[in-house]
């Protein structure tokens, strides 16, 4: 995923600063890479997916709300915990799929037979309760683009 996200901000001219918080670390390592994006000045958070950053996107939210920073995330429960936004495959979806594929498995199909699917849907989802605490003016047709808004 890093490398995909550095190739993506040369190809916008964005500078990216990358912070490195390891699921061994402590949820304070969290707040310290707040407090350095905030040193280097950065203009929004984009959180990469970990079981340890999900069990902290409460924390992740609040601390994004303290230092005005929109984050943009990979799941739908990272903006219900107040995170701004986020682009993802439907988790619903993936799991109806995988449900076929173990049904199929368990009728006799050899697992390496089964194609390797690309999710095939995706939500955007936005927090607009969040937009309006960061004083961000989200354009209309990205709000009429949402597949959820929550106000």
């Amino acid at each position: 995923m890093v490398r995909e996200v550095e190739g993506a901000a040369v190809s916008l001219g964005v500078k990216l600063q990358l912070l490195e918080v390891a699921s061994i670390d402590p949820p304070e390592k969290i707040d310290q890479a707040f407090a350095a994006m905030v040193r280097e000045r950065a203009q929004a958070v984009l959180g990469l997916q970990g079981a340890h950053f999900f069990k902290e996107r409460r924390r992740i939210a609040e601390l994004s709300l303290a230092h005005r920073l929109p984050g943009v995330f990979e799941l739908a429960d990272y903006v219900e915990a107040g995170c701004l936004i986020a682009y993802a495959p439907n988790l619903h979806d993936i799991y109806k799929h995988a449900a076929r594929y173990a049904d199929q498995i368990l009728k006799g199909a050899t697992p390496a037979d089964l194609p390797v699917e690309q999710p095939r849907r995706f939500e955007l989802v936005m927090n607009q309760r969040t937009s309006k605490t960061l004083r961000l003016t989200v354009p209309p047709e990205l709000l009429a683009r949402a597949d959820r808004v929550i106000d």
